[in-house]
């Protein structure tokens, strides 16, 4: 599927200079000073008009800095120095209205932590999308055994397996290209991240998909960063921050696990980290919001203005 993106602002009659009537002809000298000023204006307003819904878009928002709490305590962020929360409904505003994504992907969302808001409309702007699986308890005991390049091979055969019905179904395909970042799990933190690279249908540039899961006593939480594959090197340094700064409250974390009395999930962590393609974690769930790979934003309130972005999920006959 191509996510095409309509011309962002489009005059249908172009401004002209007055020009002084006089029967006689127009030299060449003057033809050519007329030229520039009749070419330049649509151009100039189509950046104020996007710049004015921009700022529009932005007035929505009420980023958040410093410490933030998650789902009524679950868990804790401390952000870092030039990063912002964005709270569950900013976060669904960001994710639906402005990015076109359908209302299903903002449904379980705790929050988004970004840059400064006007990075979001930017082509090289990402954003770090929160969830929580409450599937129980994960059990690491596999983590050193686990043989990830193996596991590789799995994860592509499923892939591979989904884009075939996803084509029959009339959506793009989708290929795991192969680890972005190979799998890594911190035993004494509980942490573990890794990276996918992502190819859909005849898309020129990857998709990045940097994953972050936090286990803690009743579930994991869950990080994702979807961005251009060509992001890897800043994203990678931003997710060694924010590894060190998001983690569960007293009561919530791993070593908290009561056996008598908490469930235990039906997977270790090979199978967490395998979901993230086809499994109960699934693709609709990890891959939300495709588009901010494409970066190619609806903003709020100006839809007439600015065209229609195709959705993720949308089929080719629509």
């Amino acid at each position: 599927m191509k996510r095409l993106l309509f011309p962002l602002f489009c005059l249908s009659t172009p401004l002209l200079p007055a020009v002084a009537e006089s029967s006689a002809p127009q030299t060449e000298a003057q033809a050519e000073s007329t030229a520039p000023a009749a070419a330049a204006s649509p151009s100039e307003d189509a950046k104020d008009a996007e710049a004015a819904a921009v700022r529009k878009a932005v007035a929505q928002l009420t980023p958040q800095k410093g410490e933030v709490t998650l789902h009524d305590g679950l868990a804790r962020i401390a952000l870092p120095e030039g990063f912002h929360y964005l709270n569950p409904d900013d976060s669904r505003k960001v994710l639906v209205d402005f990015w076109g994504n359908p209302p299903e992907t903002a449904e379980d969302v705790l929050g988004m932590i970004i840059q400064a808001p006007e990075s979001l409309f930017t082509p090289e702007g990402w954003g770090v999308i929160i969830t929580f699986s409450d599937d129980g308890h994960v059990d690491d005991a596999d983590a050193e055994k686990i043989d990830y390049a193996k596991l590789l091979k799995e994860m592509k055969a499923d892939t591979a397996k989904s884009s075939k019905e996803r084509v029959k179904d009339g959506y793009d395909s989708i290929e795991l290209v192969g680890w972005a970042e190979p799998p890594h799990y911190d035993r004494a933190e509980h942490k573990i991240y890794w990276a996918k690279e992502l190819s859909f249908g005849d898309n020129k540039e990857n998709t990045l998909n940097y994953c972050i899961r936090i286990l803690g006593r009743r579930g994991v939480l869950q990080l994702n960063t979807v961005a251009p594959i060509s992001s890897l090197t800043e994203v990678r340094g931003h997710s060694a921050d924010l590894l060190k700064s998001v983690d569960f409250t007293e009561g919530n974390r791993y070593a908290d696990f009561n056996s008598a009395t908490d469930r235990v999930a039906e997977y270790g962590i090979a199978a967490l980290v395998a979901g993230g393609i086809a499994g109960k974690m699934g693709l609709f769930k990890t891959l939300v919001a495709i588009l901010i790979a494409a970066k190619k934003f609806v903003v709020v309130g100006a839809l007439a203005l600015f065209g229609f972005v195709s959705k993720l999920f949308r089929r080719k006959s629509e």
